[in-house]
């Protein structure tokens, strides 16, 4: 964990090492690492923002070899193909709850699948696309679309343009504001501050939520 979290701190570091030691294979490891974290829904702690942003400022430099549109279509196909593949593992593990069958079938509780078919045929096709921007809960956000049953000629669409929208951001965001001195100089906190401005509709969120139950009381 503390590799992991060193990684993500310092992960304009890790990526120059990574492209010094493996060249045009770099666009593959990014890609595996993108997918990864958006198609293993075990795997949400990985970097995802703030690895868009960084590699894309090492594109801004000649030195490294990257191509930024290279990289603006890894990272579009491994977040679209990500979701897609965690949306058919949620829609497995969803059609085994609702029939009871199997040891992951008896673990889901029947009522609260209903309350998420009942979420995402309202709204599920909005918060795809907005849980791209938000950490961890875009690895979830198509498992539980999926498990829900959610239209997949809908979800594709909001998958399409959320993955668009986000790597959009942070790839020419990254590319044209990375190599900035103060941001190079403190990369640190631009990885914590992109981390807790992604979580921050999170916590509005939760407290309007505290906040309507209060007033209901």
């Amino acid at each position: 964990m503390t590799q992991l979290f060193d990684f993500i701190m310092h992960i304009d570091e890790h990526l120059i090492t990574i492209v010094n030691s493996f060249g045009p294979w770099t666009y593959a490891i990014l890609f595996a690492m993108v997918f990864i974290e958006t198609g293993v829904v075990i795997f949400p702690f990985l970097p995802g923002d703030s690895l868009l942003f960084a590699a894309s400022a090492l594109a801004a430099n000649a030195a490294y070899n990257l191509n930024v549109w290279i990289l603006f279509a890894v990272f579009l196909a491994a977040a679209v193909i990500g979701d897609t593949v965690n949306y058919e593992i949620g829609k497995r593990v969803g059609s085994a709850a609702s029939t009871g069958n199997g040891w992951f079938g008896r673990l889901i509780n029947r009522d609260k699948l209903k309350q998420a078919e009942a979420f995402f045929d309202k709204r599920g096709g909005k918060t795809i696309a907005i849980a791209r921007f938000m950490p961890l809960i875009r690895t979830f956000a198509p498992f539980v679309s999926g498990g829900s049953r959610m239209h997949y000629g809908k979800f594709i669409h909001y998958n399409l343009l959320g993955g668009f929208l986000w790597v959009t951001m942070c790839v020419f965001g990254g590319f044209y504001f990375g190599n900035v001195t103060f941001v190079k100089e403190h990369f640190s906190l631009v990885a914590i501050g992109i981390v807790i401005i992604s979580l921050l509709p999170m916590v509005i969120a939760a407290i309007k939520t505290r906040t309507a139950k209060a007033t209901e009381r």
